[in-house]
């Protein structure tokens, strides 16, 4: 059975689409995504984010922890650390049910 080979949507195919449909410049909507980019980190880090019809995000704390590297298996430790965490709408769970 093969797989289908996935494409991931870049920032780049991103800023393209944008300056497609809006006609402005590739850099003045590089520079208006990285300060969009840049505010969004610091609200999720302070209280996260909800936004209707889409989802929510919200910084979570993991644990220290052991890990193993499955080609050799060697132990080895896994800092603590923070992470973001994404959970869609109802509404956006339900369209991509549908596709």
């Amino acid at each position: 059975m093969s797989r289908a080979k996935r494409e991931n949507l870049t920032k780049k195919d991103i800023l393209k689409k944008i300056q497609s449909e809006t006609g402005l410049s590739y850099k003045f909507i590089d520079q208006l995504t990285e300060d969009f980019i840049s505010i969004f980190k610091k609200i999720i880090k302070e209280k996260g984010i909800n936004i209707k019809n889409f989802g929510t995000f919200t910084t979570t704390k993991k644990k220290e922890r052991m890990g193993r590297n499955p080609k050799n298996k060697i132990n080895y430790k896994i800092n603590a650390r923070k992470t973001i965490r994404f959970v869609p709408s109802k509404k956006i769970n339900a369209n991509l049910e549908n596709l």
